[in-house]
């Protein structure tokens, strides 16, 4: 299948570029930085293009089949705009060239809900803290959503927890609904994001992937994320 990934040289987006091309696909990586991409291969196609630039994104979605997002940003105080207007121009140029399939990445942080059996300090104390250092951030994933959702694409939108570095696909929990667990292995999210794409799991749905093994503590995360605000 012919997949374009879009943020392809961030953490996720190389993960799931790798993934894509060891089974068979091939993929269209978009970056704004091509020159130090670290994948190589006959199925593989770099393209330098801003996912904020329109006609940047329409070129690079031309002969596709299917469109990944992987796009990301970091927490930060600053108005968050690159997970919206990413999204409107993906959209538009999958229109205009007659693409039915999108798959893209926001998190559970935008439904306000907690999952089930969480501890009263988590949903009193931590989360509260982790939505207010993330807010640009997850209003602008309501955003995305909102555009995606009423696209009239074929869509799924994944919304992982917590964010690691996982070195396999694990037997993790994906599915409808607020799913116990407060993270998720890049690995398992790249393995999700290529199936989604290809074989069409959860069309028209909003779902959560969480991994249950060998996940990280709750104070190396929030140690993690708190040093990197702004960054």
């Amino acid at each position: 299948m012919k997949l374009v990934v879009f943020g392809a040289n961030g953490p996720t987006g190389r993960l799931t570029t790798e993934m894509a091309l060891a089974r068979g696909h091939a993929v269209t990586a978009v970056t704004r930085r091509p020159e130090p991409f670290p994948i190589s291969g006959t199925n593989l196609r770099v393209v330098r293009a801003d996912a904020m630039d329109a006609a940047a994104v329409d070129a690079a979605i031309a002969g596709q089949q299917a469109v990944i997002s992987s796009l990301g940003i970091g927490y930060t105080k600053e108005t968050v705009r690159l997970y919206s207007r990413s999204a409107a121009n993906i959209i538009a140029a999958m229109k205009d060239h007659g693409l039915r399939r999108f798959v893209g990445v926001t998190s559970t942080g935008t439904t306000g809900e907690h999952a089930p059996g969480e501890t009263f300090t988590y949903k009193r104390i931590v989360a509260p803290i982790l939505l207010k250092l993330g807010r640009t951030v997850y209003e602008d994933m309501e955003r995305m959503e909102k555009l995606v959702s009423s696209s009239g694409l074929d869509w799924t939108v994944i919304r992982p927890a917590g964010l690691f570095d996982g070195h396999e696909v694990t037997d993790y929990q994906a599915g409808l609904g607020r799913i116990p667990g407060r993270f998720t292995s890049r690995t398992d999210l790249a393995d999700l994001l290529i199936r989604e794409a290809t074989e069409n799991l959860h069309l028209d749905q909003f779902i959560e992937v969480v991994t249950t093994t060998g996940a990280p503590t709750l104070r190396q995360t929030f140690i993690r994320e708190a040093l990197h605000i702004g960054k």
